[in-house]
């Protein structure tokens, strides 16, 4: 009895939602063209880090070298961003890494993903909204902090901030008022923001090369004493590492990319708007792609003008832009810049602030969150309750913590769900479709398959005997992805943290490298020589399996690179998390729901077959 408890247990963790024809309706109002998919995903990644990042990552990690930075970050970024593109073809409905988990590997991952996409949302939100604040601030003289410094102090240091930000907790309302309205209305402040910021990014770059000097990408020690010989003051000066165009090596090109690849994060909001694109299935994979282009070209652009404008060491990372432009003789230009730097910060914030809603909106609606966060609103057709109470929570946020400690568990989040999304295109790629077939038509096809587990052999991984792929297939790519992922955490992990004794030649862990690199590379091999779905879709990611799994290495080598207090502190989230999941949503899912009706016993049984399929296959 105890073993069957658990049984049924461990089933519920890993029951799917299914892939049915009438996936694509919708209580939602489709009124999202693919412009305004793509005003959404640039407005959401091109936010105030190309004011600022450019200049941070120029001056310490990569010199002249950043536009280099900025195409591996890019091209990383786009691993992840096709994956996105292929399940936005493949599932037109809200919530985006969660359901794209909720219909592959099961709804424990599911919740865990969709959990960290609303904690990253929140914490972007009120994050965003106090650098707005702090903007703004800064561009009447800082009468606001100083007055609230002041009245009103909080003293309690690295928790709550130095002063309540009643701008910022109001701007996050003001805003939660606009997405409550609609879409479309959303959408097209989104629209006139990103307009100005890329018509201001233009003005930025075209002046970079006007005024810009190729010598300064061709820089020497010499220039740099000379820099040191005119300044009174030389602790503004960065190091000059060793000149010219790379001055930090090859390392520095590494490490200036792993900082970039955080300014393409904000594309996968695209994804959640499913239910409310007017043609989900071109227009999601059309906007990821173009707005993770557009913003390349921008952050290409911006750091290439920047580093032509000044010498790198003499590049000012909390304003590199205005100091550039005082620096040539141009500073009126700077507030162009400012006004730039606001209408990035003001499509930042709504990029974080639209999502939001729309994931916990499907989280609720099947049973995983509290069942009245699924209201729409009878005329607008938004989430309501979900985008007012996630908009409260953030104000809060916004309103009395510091957040620059819980920054990093925005970033953890986001790599999860990139990360899981690449693996979910590797797994239901090689699955069977069967989305064309009746419930019948399943069961019957199951029981004829279970007798192949048994003839599966050595030679059938590599060889398979089937061209399309079978139950027994798909269950051999299933597990092989699941190993595939342990592998690589674990040689991130090593990589990551013992980076030292791999460079210096220690022969153990040489030898623990190379056999992780060989047991994935023989999986690999493994789940390339199975059989791929024929189904049609209007985008598919290329060369499988190879481009997912770069996705999911580089998404978790960086996700290594996270302190011990942050992953502490993900922990704690997580906890709650599993105690909303296993005290409410477990028993109200509505996967839980259709198992007890009686007209869905063919599809229990078909999850059955399943099981039994896979425990004929791992005997």
């Amino acid at each position: 009895m105890l073993w069957q408890a658990l049984c049924r247990f461990g089933q519920k963790l890993v029951r799917r939602r299914t892939l049915e024809p009438g996936m694509a309706e919708t209580r939602l109002a489709r009124c999202l063209s693919t412009l305004d998919l793509v005003a959404l995903g640039v407005g959401s990644t091109l936010g105030a880090g190309v004011y600022v990042l450019a200049g941070e990552v120029a001056k310490d990690k990569a010199g002249p070298s950043i536009v280099i930075c900025f195409l591996v970050a890019a091209l990383s970024s786009m691993l992840a961003g096709l994956c996105y593109a292929e399940f936005g073809a493949r599932v037109p409905r809200s919530g985006s890494a969660y359901l794209y988990s909720y219909v592959t590997v099961g709804e424990l991952w599911a919740f865990t993903t969709g959990w960290n996409l609303i904690l990253s949302y929140v914490i972007g939100t009120a994050s965003v909204a106090r650098a707005w604040s702090s903007a703004f601030d800064n561009l009447i003289g800082n009468h606001i902090s100083q007055t609230l410094q002041g009245s009103i102090s909080l003293h309690v240091p690295r928790v709550l901030a130095e002063y309540p930000d009643f701008f910022a907790m109001g701007l996050v309302l003001l805003l939660t008022g606009l997405l409550a309205l609609g879409a479309s209305e959303s959408a097209l402040v989104t629209k006139v923001f990103t307009v100005v910021n890329l018509l201001v990014l233009g003005f930025v770059i075209i002046s970079g090369f006007v005024k810009g000097d190729l010598h300064n990408w061709k820089l020497t020690e010499e220039d740099y004493k000379l820099a040191v010989a005119g300044l009174n003051d030389t602790s503004s000066l960065g190091p000059l590492g060793s000149g010219g165009f790379v001055p930090f090596g090859f390392e520095g090109i590494l490490r200036g990319a792993a900082t970039c690849f955080y300014a393409f994060v904000g594309f996968d909001c695209i994804a959640t708007t499913g239910e409310e694109a007017q043609n989900p299935q071109r227009s999601i994979p059309t906007g990821i792609v173009i707005s993770l282009f557009v913003c390349f070209l921008a952050y290409f652009g911006i750091s290439s003008a920047l580093t032509l404008m000044m010498p790198y060491y003499q590049l000012q990372p909390k304003s590199p832009l205005p100091e550039a432009f005082l620096y040539t003789g141009w500073a009126p230009a700077r507030y162009v810049v400012a006004i730039g730097s606001l209408c990035a910060l003001s499509t930042s914030l709504l990029g974080s602030m639209f999502p939001m809603p729309r994931v916990i909106y499907a989280m609720a609606e099947d049973g995983l969150l509290f069942r009245g966060l699924a209201r729409i609103h009878t005329s607008t057709h938004t989430p309501i309750v979900a985008t007012v109470v996630s908009g409260i929570i953030a104000a809060f946020m916004a309103f009395l913590f510091e957040l620059t400690d819980l920054v990093d568990l925005m970033s953890i989040g986001t790599l999860l769900a990139y990360s899981l999304v690449a693996t979910c295109v590797l797994i239901l790629r090689y699955q069977p479709d069967r989305e064309m077939r009746n419930e019948e038509d399943e069961v019957e096809l199951q029981e004829e398959k279970i007798p192949e587990a048994e003839k599966l052999t050595l030679q059938g991984l590599f060889c398979p005997f089937n061209s399309i792929p079978t139950p027994v297939s798909g269950q051999v790519v299933y597990v092989c992805s699941s190993l595939l992922a342990l592998l690589l955490s674990v040689l991130c992990l090593v990589l990551a943290q013992w980076s030292i004794p791999l460079l210096s030649g220690d022969p153990v862990w040489i030898a623990v490298v190379v056999l992780l690199l060989m047991l994935i590379a023989g999986i690999t091999g493994v789940i390339w020589r199975q059989p791929q779905s024929s189904a049609e879709l209007h985008f598919k990611v290329p060369a499988l399996p190879f481009l997912p799994l770069m996705s999911i290495f580089v998404n978790i080598y960086l996700m290594m690179q996270m302190t011990a207090g942050t992953w502490a502190r993900f922990g704690v989230w997580m906890l709650i998390g599993f105690a909303i999941y296993f005290g409410y949503g477990m028993r109200h899912s509505l996967e839980e729901v259709k198992s007890d009706q009686p007209s869905l016993k063919s599809r229990a049984r078909t999850v059955d077959l399943d099981l039994s399929s896979a425990c004929v296959h791992s005997i």
